[in-house]
Parts: C-alpha cells; sequence; structure tokens
C-alpha cells in the first residue's frame, strides 16, 4: 500500500510537472504572438508579393553620362598623376603636408578652389563606396568599376595619411582665405598651405565620424580585391570612430574659421552614420546597438525626415538601417528590432514626400518637379534624393517588397524609380533652360563654369593676383571640365551662366559621387546583392 501511494505520489509529480511546462510552453507561445503582432503593426505597410529583380538593357544616355561624370574625379585630382587623362590637369600640392612630416599629396580639392576640406572629401569616398557596393556589378557592365576603385583609393590614400595618430585627423589643406585672393591653376600654386587638424583638445565628432564612415565602407569595396588595404582602412574606421564618440564636439566648434565654408550642424548623424558602416563592415553588434537603443533615441530623429546631403546623414542612415530590416540580421533584441523599424518607417515618410502625387508629397521642388531647397548648390539634394530613392525601389524589389504605402495610397518600386529618373532627366537636359547642368553632356551646357583650372588657359603663364583677368574673361573656358554637376537653377528654374556665379556655377566633388551613384542605379535595372560581402 505504502509503494502504490508513493508511486501514486510519482506519478501526480509527473503530471504536476507536465502542467506546469504546458503552462510555461503556452506562456511563450502567446509572448511570441504578442510579439510577431507588435512586428506586423510594424510591417502593415507592406505587401510581400513576389516582384522580380531581373537585370534589363544598358540605358544608353545614362552610360554616357556616368563615363562622363568620372571625369570629373580626374580633373580635381592633387598630387603626383598616374595615367593622367585631362590634357590641362598636371601634378600639384606635392608638398602639402610636409611642414608636419605627413604626405598629403593626394586626395581631391573639393570645387571651384584649390583647399583640401576633410569633411565634404570624406562624404565624397563614402557616397562613392555605397555607389560600388551596391551597384559594382552595373558600373563594371559599362566599364567604370576600375575607374570607381582609382578615385576612391585616390581619396582613402590621403585619408589615412591625414590621421596618424588615433586621436588626432588633419582636416584641412590649405587657407580658404589665402585661396581666395588668387586665381590660378593647381599646378601653378604660390600661395601657403597651412593645416588644421582634430585631437582630443579641439575635437570634431562630425568630421571624424564621417571619415569613419568613409574608411568603412571603402573596406568593403577593397575587402576581395585588396585585403591587406581593407584591414588597414577598416583598423582607421574603428580608431576615429571610438576617437569621434569618446571626445565629443563639433569640428565647428572647436574650429570657428570653418563655418564660413563646410559649416556642421550637428554631429549626432555622423556617429549613427558611422556606426551602421561599422555594423556592415565588421558585423559587430555593438555598433548595431550603439545605433538602435543606444543613441538612436538621441541622434535618428525618427519620424521627422531630412534632407541628405554633405553636412546631414540622417536619410541615407534611415535607408541604410532599412537595408538591414529589409534583408534581415541574427541575434539582435526584440528592443533593438523596434528601433530598426522605427528607421525604416522614417525612411518610408522620405520615400513618401518624394513621390509627386503622393497625399504627403513635400512642397520642396520647382514648377517642373525637381526637388530643390536651397538656392546654394540646389542639385545636391535632389540627386541626393533620387539616389536613396532607386536604393530604397532596389531594396523593395530584391526583398520582393510590392508595395509602398503613403498615408493610405499605394506605390510600387517602380513609382520610386520613375521619380528618381525624372530628376536625372531633368539634370541632362528636359527642363525649362534646355540644356543640361552635366558639363560635357548634350550639346547645351555651362561654358563659364565657377572653376580655376577650368578657367585658365593650360599654357598661361599667371601668378596669384594676375590670374583674376581670367576670371572675369567673357571668354568660355577654354578647359571643359568634363563631368562636372554644376549647382544648378534658381527656383523659378532660370540659370545664369557667368564664372562669377559660384552659387550655380560652381561644380563640387560630392555632387560628383552623388550622381555617379544616381547614375550607376539607372544605368540598368536591377536589384542589389543582400549582403555586401
Amino acid at each position: 500500500m505504502e509503494e502504490r501511494a508513493e508511486k501514486a505520489a510519482q506519478k501526480g509529480s509527473k503530471t504536476e510537472r507536465w502542467c506546469w511546462r504546458l503552462i510555461l510552453l503556452v506562456t511563450v507561445a502567446l509572448v511570441a504572438t504578442m510579439a510577431a503582432l507588435t512586428l506586423l503593426k510594424y510591417f502593415k505597410h507592406f505587401n510581400s508579393s513576389r516582384v522580380s529583380g531581373r537585370s534589363g538593357p544598358i540605358v544608353q544616355k545614362y552610360s554616357e553620362a556616368l563615363q562622363l561624370s568620372m571625369q570629373f574625379f580626374d580633373i580635381q585630382k592633387s598630387g603626383k598623376l598616374v595615367d593622367n587623362p585631362i590634357p590641362w590637369r598636371g601634378d600639384s600640392g606635392l608638398r602639402d603636408g610636409s611642414e608636419e612630416d605627413l604626405d598629403l599629396s593626394k586626395g581631391l580639392y573639393d570645387a571651384g578652389d584649390l583647399i583640401k576640406f576633410g569633411f565634404p572629401m570624406a562624404f565624397t569616398a563614402t557616397v562613392l563606396s555605397w555607389a560600388i557596393l551596391e551597384y559594382g556589378d552595373q558600373m563594371k557592365a559599362v566599364k567604370q568599376l576600375d575607374h570607381a576603385h582609382d578615385s576612391l583609393k585616390w581619396i582613402t590614400d590621403y585619408l589615412i595619411n591625414a590621421h596618424p595618430s588615433p586621436n588626432e585627423l588633419y582636416i584641412q589643406v590649405g587657407d580658404p582665405d589665402l585661396d581666395h585672393k588668387c586665381w590660378q591653376r593647381p599646378e601653378v600654386m604660390t600661395e601657403e598651405r597651412p593645416l588644421i587638424q582634430i585631437n582630443t583638445s579641439f575635437p570634431g565628432t562630425d568630421v571624424a565620424a564621417e571619415t569613419a564612415a568613409a574608411m568603412a565602407s571603402a573596406s568593403l569595396v577593397f575587402r576581395k580585391i585588396n585585403s591587406s588595404y581593407s584591414k588597414l582602412l577598416l583598423m582607421h574606421a574603428q580608431q576615429l570612430f571610438a576617437f569621434a564618440d569618446t571626445y565629443r564636439g563639433s569640428y565647428s566648434v572647436s574650429i570657428p574659421q570653418v563655418q564660413i565654408y563646410y559649416n556642421s550642424t550637428g554631429y549626432g548623424d555622423e556617429l549613427l552614420w558611422a556606426a551602421t558602416w561599422l555594423y556592415h563592415a565588421t558585423g559587430d553588434l555593438t555598433y548595431f546597438k550603439y545605433a538602435t537603443e543606444q543613441n538612436g533615441p538621441a541622434f535618428a530623429n525618427w519620424g521627422s525626415p531630412s534632407w541628405f546631403s554633405w553636412d546631414d546623414k540622417h536619410a541615407a542612415t534611415q535607408v541604410l538601417m532599412s537595408r538591414i530590416s529589409f534583408f534581415g540580421t541574427k541575434d539582435i533584441s526584440f528592443a533593438e528590432n523596434m528601433d530598426l523599424q522605427k528607421y525604416r518607417e522614417t525612411a518610408e515618410v522620405f520615400m513618401c514626400g518624394l513621390l509627386p502625387d503622393s497625399p504627403t508629397a513635400t512642397s520642396s521642388r520647382t514648377a517642373s518637379g525637381l526637388i530643390w531647397v536651397i538656392k546654394w548648390n540646389c542639385l545636391q539634394h535632389a540627386v541626393a534624393s533620387a539616389f536613396l530613392a532607386v536604393l530604397y525601389s532596389d531594396y523593395m524589389l530584391t526583398s520582393q517588397t510590392e508595395v509602398l504605402y503613403c498615408d493610405g495610397k499605394s506605390y510600387k518600386p517602380t513609382d520610386l524609380r520613375n521619380f528618381a529618373i525624372s530628376q536625372v532627366d531633368y539634370v541632362l537636359g528636359k527642363n525649362p533652360m534646355e540644356m543640361s547642368y552635366l558639363v560635357g553632356y548634350g550639346s547645351k551646357y555651362p561654358q563659364y563654369v565657377h572653376h580655376r583650372g577650368s578657367s585658365i588657359p593650360a599654357d598661361a603663364r599667371t601668378g596669384c593676383q594676375d590670374g583674376f583677368k581670367w576670371l572675369s574673361s567673357s571668354n568660355p573656358n577654354p578647359n571643359v571640365a568634363a563631368g562636372a554637376l554644376v549647382g544648378g537653377p534658381f527656383l523659378n528654374e532660370t540659370y545664369i551662366d557667368n564664372r562669377n556665379n559660384s552659387m550655380q556655377g560652381e561644380p563640387s566633388t560630392y555632387n560628383s559621387a552623388l550622381i555617379v551613384a544616381l547614375l550607376s542605379g539607372l544605368v540598368t535595372s536591377s536589384s542589389v546583392a543582400k549582403t555586401f560581402s
């Protein structure tokens, strides 16, 4: 009897344990269901029907424009030129950095002057890297991939040398005030070329983080073609990010003189941008956590999109983080996933604002449909927005996401692509002026570009001051700055082709990186790779 009682007790104990297991399983299932329902709330805008991502034929006009745009990087090169394809350019800036025993001879002059500004130069490298990573196959199809690699490495070689120690970065070569008192070719520069650096005493989180983003993204580009160089870039990227984050402060505050030319409006966006690129480059969840639960609430501006530019990386970070949302990642927490969806939702808001017939369409555009935000270098925002639209469209295609909802109205990936096409076609001549804003493209384009090297004959013997006669010359530029993307039209869609009109007529390397990225995405129709590895 005692034995039966003991067995009955054991049986009761087993039954009790089974009941508790069943309760636990049900509880877990309920929690999982609730989590899934919560996630579905964030995914409600997306319908995952199958969408074809087949590549299409080469679009010849975009192929020609891409090849042309790549040439402007060659025009802007400083240093000892190798296999120089520009007949009116030669070696320049060979002693840059020598006062600190550094070789800062490479890199790019940022625009029509002869200064190397580190902030926009690093941005140029990041965007060019992104374009290669997403659309390298398209570049290769039109024989521009090697050229893109060469242009990128010319910048990153400079950035490596500009970072001689973990907490020290040289962010400018040349004095803009001195430079603007001269009008001369870079090959015969006579003014002094002082250096500006950031360090622990004079921090520059914004420029250090942007340079980290450039190094991290470039490390992905070179990973399979030059592994040792890729590792070197990644080491610099990680050091620069740690420097940027540890010693927080805007370089515009530390070094007030930079405010006149490339003033930074904040550094939170660059920290998130760099962390996102470092996550892609390393797979280290530390960087993902940094950009989501740790710093996203403070810096991400969720729900409030802004325009992508050399100064503001919010929209680009939202799109780049959306990439992770579209294609998945492992080992992230529920809270981090929620933050990831906030990035994607904000990217959605940005995309809906771009679509001209969306209920939430932005009013920041011309009568003909060009995105137009500010009068200085207006094309930067139009081209940058179009590039992000092409990317988002291709993310949708690759992830087989058919629909984007904008305040109740549905759109397809082709709608985003068509918006991007409208912007680049405007740039290439489909505009009220019936002119191309890409120098050298078509039969009508700016002849009086605000650019020193382009405006002075290659055989002219000019010094600092007497070169100004070429600035005021009534003759068109003797050297065509092929591939230069000028600032663009006024809001009323007029353009004054005058060499003194730097507001509209000065090209820049960051404009070139953006137009190269956009054209690379449009030169043929295809989806993107799900990973950068």
